[in-house]
């Protein structure tokens, strides 16, 4: 009889993963669902990038790759990191990963022992948590609510702080809340978290470039915390390359070459291919995003409206990525005469099966009064959508 490992066994199954098989099933079986569960943006790869991954072909870059990733690809994110960000990371201090998500773990193993503790705010991105587990570190988490945008203070913080704490892990914009911490919340938490030199913080910002309120702001360009701070980014969500599958870290360079140790015992390097293509989407100016932005701005609004007419639902103007994260826990408690809604996990099943809208239950994101909302997709769709919801929502008494 095969005996699963207790690490697999006491991993969760990813919600947003689960629910995008679950509106999969219900598709294959001839219902008109639609999905607003993956983080998925759903414009085509600009073709400045798919030209040179043709010519990197072309050019026989089809061999392994250094495990850290190409010296040309590090040497350009160092200059994106510079140009977007401010943030001076020369090539030693990057790792390139197949996707972000690796980046994380990366980081999460090569620091965190078990028993250690890992503060993360919630609401927060589903993996964080089983990807500390996986570590056999101790998640902490530190509660923000919508009245607060989801966004956590210093002084909040504090007092999770403790000599067990290893690592802080964030997003900014936030997935699944799309919040943005300003600068000046940046800068909050900075003063908070350099008082504790044995802290590191990860900051992912997958979604810098979907920011709807300017420039976007980065943990690391405070001198204080500049040296515990690692900035985790990658080109899935700004440049529509989710499979291309590629993510970076900049980092402190005893982390940089711990994660680069601990990537050539799993994976090695990046796809040579994906790389060199990800050197174009580095190397081109953010503003050329400025149609994708623009239509992510009008979802939003589409959206927002939506939601606020929906009696019941409580809901936040989102700052950043392409989410909303509404609380429904006025609908707990009532029925449409077949089925009873106790939580959020049966608020989002009862509008799959009933508004056939694939949704992701606030559960798997540390809040159970919520639901995750994704708007990347076209607005024909997001008006069909919300228009399902509002009428499944008014069967509920």
């Amino acid at each position: 009889m095969i005996q699963l490992s207790d690490r697999l066994l006491a991993m969760e199954e990813s919600a947003t993963i689960a629910m995008s098989r679950k509106s999969r099933e219900l598709k294959d079986e001839g219902k008109d669902v639609i999905s607003l569960s993956l983080g998925e943006p759903d414009f085509h790869t600009p073709d400045f990038v798919k030209n040179a991954a043709v010519e990197a072909m072309e050019q026989n870059y089809t061999t392994y790759t250094p495990v850290p990733g190409y010296d040309d690809l590090r040497e350009a994110i160092s200059k994106k990191f510079l140009r977007d960000n401010g943030l001076k990371y020369d090539k030693t201090q990057i790792v390139v990963s197949t996707g972000a998500k690796q980046s994380i773990a990366n980081v999460v193993m090569s620091l965190v022992n078990p028993g250690d503790e890992v503060i993360i705010p919630a609401p927060y991105w589903v993996s964080y948590i089983e990807i500390v587990k996986v570590a056999g570190g101790i998640p902490v988490i530190v509660n923000a609510d919508i009245t607060a945008d989801f966004k956590v203070s210093g002084k909040e913080l504090e007092p999770h702080i403790s000599d067990k704490t290893k690592l802080i892990m964030f997003s900014t914009p936030c997935n699944p809340t799309g919040s943005v911490y300003s600068k000046d919340e940046l800068k909050d938490l900075a003063t908070t978290i350099s008082k504790y030199k044995h802290v590191t913080v990860m900051c992912d910002e997958i979604y810098e470039h979907i920011n709807f309120v300017g420039k976007h702001e980065s943990l690391a360009q405070f001198d204080e915390v500049y040296d515990q701070v690692v900035t985790v980014n990658g080109v899935s969500k700004a440049w529509a390359m989710t499979g291309w599958r590629l993510g970076y870290i900049g980092a402190p360079k005893k982390i940089a070459a711990a994660c680069s140790k601990v990537q050539g015992q799993f994976t090695s390097g990046a796809s040579s291919i994906t790389q060199k293509a990800s050197i174009a989407a580095m190397e081109k100016d953010p503003s050329f995003l400025k149609d994708m932005l623009d239509a992510f701005k009008n979802r939003r609004k589409l959206v927002l409206d939506a939601l606020q007419k929906m009696e019941g639902v409580k809901v936040n103007e989102p700052e950043g990525a392409f989410y909303f994260f509404p609380d429904i826990s006025s609908f707990f408690g009532k029925s449409d005469g077949s089925h009873k809604i106790n939580n959020a996990n049966d608020l989002s099943l009862y509008l799959l099966e009933e508004a056939l809208v694939a949704l992701v239950t606030g559960d798997a994101f540390g809040d159970p009064n919520c639901i995750r909302i994704s708007y990347a997709t076209d607005e024909a769709t997001l008006t069909k959508a919300m228009n399902r919801i509002a009428e499944a929502l008014q069967k509920l008494s």
